[in-house]
């Protein structure tokens, strides 16, 4: 009983003091709601600080906003809507992706015309367009350029559709090519012609991410939404819509693109060029059929008639009464250096000087020692009188009547050069060349350089702005024809072939390196026909054969030490013939070349 009283008043008690501590507690609350009465010094102290200055706003694109309308033949006008945030400049700029690589040598094109801009807020309203690669640029200015305007731009765009499969296709960056983000994009395509499928997708240019929605947006399906939430710079929205097949009957357009394989194309201007410069080589071939082959004609048909020793008892008569350096001119038509190498041998041998070896032993080297004989010089021809007369004249103009070989090295050039322009008259005043055949020789060449050089540069040139370098490379290779075709130009005169084909005869009897036996003729006659020889075997490339020849003889005969017209020093005889031969004849190229590339 006890117990249950003191439960109950405690309950009581508490019960009491409830009401109690929920007023304070509201009491409490109130006093600090309700603003404390301050000082006026307090209250300077404690000013309110003045509010932050909101921040500039950003230039972005917040709508882009763009009605594609389908029309006949493909072309679709589009009317853009776009708010923009101008921060200073008063003027915004997009660029249109209008150039597509389809292939190596095609562009798929779309054409952005008819551009106008309207703002019905004070925008900026003027436009201009520009081409810069595979964009065009649109810019428009004017206006105000703070702030937020509302833009209006309307274009047309040809190329948009292409026939795809069984249907047709509209493929167009709607929105995109701004250098400042884009907020919100959102574009519609319609023009009542009913639609199979759409696709969109955003991000960079061949970007495979889909756009935040694309949807038909009447029951018809005649119209397409697509929306994408933000995008930034350099980033577009490409919508694609598939219509069936002639709806709109547009078709794509594609331009050829200037690269190097369509500079050096084959095409109806380029492949006539190269007709003309295989007619042309064929024609060339035929000239030189003409020319050339005539010599061969002649050579065969009179090489036996050469094919016979022209030795009658101790008398020599060479080929048609020619001389060394003549056979030597005639052979390859050039007056080379060892045509008159063979030339001073041939002036030795018919006594016009006399060759002497000086004694190694003692000079301390080898050379020879050219001396001049006294004999008439009536039945020389003008290039062997040239020669003789350069031989011993000495370098200030005073005659000598003798000369080292050694002295010749580097002060002969000049008068090899005319000497060999002498040998060029030579054979035109003999009636086998028309003409001087290094003359011809270089005119074809310097001629043929020339084109060539025409040619690279007219390839270079179509290569950078045309499909036509094919037409250069081909003046490029007729010019090299030209150059080296010219090297066999100089034509033999039929006169010119019959002589030739004697000489290759007399050079085969040369080649046997033996002369038919002659019961009359003594030792020292057949020394002298074969030293007669010798000249020619220089020309023809056979002094060792040729110089063996004599000095076997020369062993044969008791006593000969000597020829008539080459002297050795002492101890030497026939037996040393061949090799002071071959090594003279070198020596003696290279003394009147030296200093001069021929």
């Amino acid at each position: 009983m006890l117990g249950r009283l003191r439960t109950l008043t405690i309950s009581m008690a508490i019960a009491a003091l409830l009401p109690l501590t929920a007023a304070t507690a509201r009491a409490e609350a109130a006093a600090v709601s309700e603003p404390r009465a301050a000082s006026p010094g307090a209250a300077a102290q404690a000013a309110p600080a003045a509010p932050q200055a909101a921040p500039a706003a950003s230039e972005r694109v917040v709508k882009d906003d763009v009605l594609l309308q389908v029309g006949k033949g493909g072309v679709t006008h589009a009317r853009e809507t776009i708010v923009y945030e101008f921060a200073g400049k008063n003027e915004l700029r997009r660029s249109f992706v209008t150039r597509i690589h389809d292939s190596v040598t095609k562009d798929r094109v779309f054409k952005v015309e008819n551009v106008k801009a309207t703002s019905p807020d004070g925008g900026p309203a003027n436009v201009s367009t520009s081409s810069s690669g595979t964009t065009t640029n649109v810019k428009v200015s004017g206006g105000q350029g703070t702030g937020r305007h509302t833009i209006v731009l309307e274009y047309d765009v040809r190329g948009a559709v292409a026939q795809i499969g069984g249907g047709e296709e509209l493929r167009w960056t709607a929105i995109g090519g701004w250098k400042v983000p884009v907020d919100d994009a959102q574009a519609t395509v319609g023009g009542g012609t009913p639609i199979r499928s759409i696709n969109c997708f955003s991000g960079a240019l061949d970007s495979s991410l889909g756009c935040s929605q694309f949807y038909f947006s009447d029951h018809a399906h005649t119209q397409a939404l697509f929306k994408q939430g933000r995008l930034l710079p350099d980033e577009y929205m490409t919508v694609i819509v598939g219509y069936p097949a002639g709806a709109t009957g547009g078709k794509a357009i594609y331009e050829r693109r200037h690269t190097a394989a369509t500079a050096f194309s084959v095409n109806g201007v380029t492949g006539t060029a190269l007709l003309a410069l295989l007619i042309l080589l064929l024609g060339g071939v035929g000239v030189l059929y003409m020319l050339r082959g005539r010599d061969a004609r002649v050579v065969a048909q009179k090489a036996a008639e050469g094919d016979q020793a022209p030795v009658t008892g101790t008398e020599f008569e060479p080929p048609d009464g020619v001389r060394p350096g003549q056979i030597g001119t005639l052979i390859d038509e050039q007056a080379d250096v060892i045509d008159v190498t063979a030339t001073i041998v041939d002036l030795a041998v018919r006594g016009y000087l006399l060759i002497e070896e000086d004694d190694r032993e003692v000079t301390g080297k080898l050379d020879w020692e050219l001396q001049r004989l006294q004999r008439p010089v009536s039945d020389l021809l003008p290039y062997e009188q040239l020669l003789l007369d350069a031989l011993f004249t000495a370098p200030d103009g005073s005659p000598r009547a003798a000369v080292k070989l050694s002295e010749l090295g580097g002060t002969f050039s000049a008068q090899l050069a005319r000497v060999r322009a002498a040998m060029y008259a030579d054979v035109v005043q003999q009636g086998w060349f028309a003409r001087r055949p290094d003359t011809v020789r270089s005119r074809w060449t310097i001629a043929g350089f020339v084109l060539t050089g025409i040619g690279v540069a007219a390839t270079i040139a179509l290569a950078l702005f045309t499909d036509l370098a094919l037409i250069g490379l081909a003046v490029i290779v007729a010019g090299a024809a030209l150059a080296y075709g010219g090297q066999y130009m100089p034509a033999k005169t039929a006169r010119g072939a019959t002589v030739l084909a004697h000489t290759i005869g007399f050079r085969a009897f040369l080649e046997r390196g033996e002369i038919p036996a002659d019961g009359q003729a003594g030792p020292q006659q057949r020394i002298a026909l074969f030293s007669r020889f010798l000249p020619y075997a220089v020309v023809f490339d056979l002094v060792p054969m040729w110089a063996k020849t004599v000095e076997d003889a020369g062993v044969r005969e008791k006593g000969a030490d000597n020829l008539y017209w080459y002297e050795g020093p002492a101890e030497w005889d026939l037996s040393k013939f061949a090799e002071s031969m071959r090594t003279f004849t070198l020596a003696t190229s290279g003394s009147i070349s030296q200093s001069r590339g021929l």
